[in-house]
């Protein structure tokens, strides 16, 4: 039977990828509730009793009302931060704090909701230490990674592995001398370039991949997409003009250790990056557990929004191995080439 229930939807106004699947819900006469949780109190407000049958109540926004016992399922994509400028410092923190474990709390337990994905297990899954250390007891192969703030230790890792890249741990936003955003970059880095100031904070450094091709697979429920991007790049998201999509079939194995790892986490949902060896081995990189992907729909044809609404909406689907998405990212599509890799931008 069809679950009644209005589709959550929690994200920041400016949002491509959402605004798709909201159109494909609204397709479906799917009730769709969305807000970005930075908006409350001023135009978000939330009335919720905790009771023997779970939470009950409402969440209500300018023009909706959703009944918070028969949530149907909740996307937690990219919501901007709680903010109060008409309270000075000291009370704006404490009402932040009112706020996320208020508001955050009960958007974190709706009863009977399929979370997409729980923003707890969010939290859980975007520590790379975590993710690197569970990605190898799913059985992927990652590359030598070390984690320090111990200049001696950086440097003899260098000699050791070298070729090596360092890697932030978190990519949060600074502003460079003349005010634009920036993120801190991967890059390649030489013993003689560690100074005392590795020090200060932790590091990750790890063993660069001799790669021919960089691999998405994105995993949206039972569905597998899993598409190859060649480019020269040493971070293909540097440049997204500079890159080539091929849908490809994964290596053997890989499907299982995706959905072990998924399971790990609590997640039905995830972005996950590999480096493509020239020996064929897919290397793991990383798993993003509220990551980009819509834009790879037109790029390749794989339906993934569907999917996505397929998800939400909470419609019966097939295994993996059948279902018609699986089918044209699994099975009927060429095998992933390890080949030098081909030059061009988008189709």
């Amino acid at each position: 039977m069809t679950h009644p229930g209005p589709v959550l939807v929690v994200t920041n106004l400016d949002d491509p990828t959402t605004d798709l699947v909201i159109d494909e819900l609204h397709g479906r006469g799917v009730p769709v509730v969305r807000f970005d949780s930075g908006d409350f109190p001023a135009t978000l407000s939330v009335a919720a009793m905790i009771t023997s049958e779970g939470i009950t109540g409402t969440l209500t926004t300018p023009t909706r009302t959703a009944d918070l016992a028969g949530v149907r399922s909740l996307y937690y994509r990219r919501p901007s931060g709680f903010t109060f400028p008409h309270l000075d410092e000291q009370t704006a923190r404490f009402a932040v704090s009112q706020a996320r474990y208020g508001l955050g709390g009960v958007m974190a337990s709706l009863p009977g909701c399929l979370y997409v994905n729980h923003p707890h297990r969010i939290g859980d899954a975007e520590f790379k230490p975590s993710g690197l250390a569970t990605a190898v007891t799913a059985g992927f192969q990652v590359p030598p990674t070390l984690l320090t703030s111990a200049p001696e230790a950086a440097r003899a890792f260098i000699k050791t592995h070298g070729p090596v890249i360092y890697k932030p741990l978190s990519a949060p936003l600074y502003r460079n001398a003349d005010g634009v955003s920036c993120t801190v970059k991967v890059a390649e880095v030489a013993a003689k370039e560690i100074d005392e100031a590795i020090a200060g904070t932790a590091h990750l450094f790890q063993q660069r991949v001799d790669k021919v091709a960089d691999a998405r697979v994105t995993v949206i429920g039972d569905h597998v997409f899993t598409v190859r991007i060649d480019s020269d790049l040493l971070d293909w998201r540097t440049d997204y003009g500079r890159l080539t999509y091929t849908p490809v079939q994964p290596p053997p194995g890989l499907t299982s250790a995706l959905y072990r790892y998924l399971a790990r986490f609590g997640l039905v949902f995830g972005c996950f990056d590999f480096a493509i060896g020239r020996e064929g081995q897919w290397w793991f990189l990383e798993c993003n557990p509220s990551g980009q992907w819509a834009w790879l729909e037109p790029e390749t044809g794989l339906p993934m929004v569907a999917a996505m609404a397929d998800l939400l909406e909470r419609k019966p689907t097939c295994p993996t191995t059948t279902s018609p998405y699986a089918s044209a990212s699994l099975n009927t599509l060429p095998p992933a080439d390890t080949s030098a890799p081909r030059r061009g931008g988008r189709p």
